[in-house]
């Protein structure tokens, strides 16, 4: 039987199976407890990694603005596998990121417009893109048409 905590845990937005797994640890669970919550949560379609990805990339994506580099980062730090990061970042169109980056990079340069060195401020906008999880070629290609 599902335990009805972590039934609400799951249903009240996507988790990964490393959340869920602290989640049942925090609640006092054990090993073989857990592995077999996590196992029914799976088999009632509660818990899917999968969607759980693509979900995550789709929200830091539209809301958050990050790049794939940072997206693919956070979603290892929870412990999703490469299959679904893959599916998840899938979920990024490529022209509307190519525009988000310009949009974005425009937004800073006209903030750094005050920078007298233009090796510092290219620096600066580099930093910044690629901080947001921005691929270094892209990134490039940006500042070369802004600056």
């Amino acid at each position: 039987m599902i335990e009805p905590a972590i039934l609400h845990y799951c249903k009240y937005q996507e988790r990964c199976h490393s959340e869920v797994r602290n989640k049942l640890f925090e609640l006092g669970m054990y090993s073989a407890a857990v592995g077999e919550q996590i196992a029914l949560l799976v088999e009632a379609g509660v818990l899917n990694e999968e969607r759980f990805a693509r979900a995550f990339a789709r929200g830091r994506w539209r809301l958050k603005q990050w790049g794939r580099n940072k997206i693919k980062q956070q979603l290892r730090l929870k412990k999703v596998s490469e299959y679904c990061i893959k599916k998840g970042l899938s979920e990024i169109d490529d022209e509307e990121y190519a525009e988000v980056i310009m949009k974005i990079a425009a937004k800073k340069a006209s903030e750094l417009a005050k920078e007298r060195s233009i090796l510092s401020k290219k620096a600066k906008l580099s930093r910044f893109l690629l901080q947001r999880g921005y691929e270094q070629d892209i990134v490039s290609e940006c500042i070369k048409s802004l600056l």
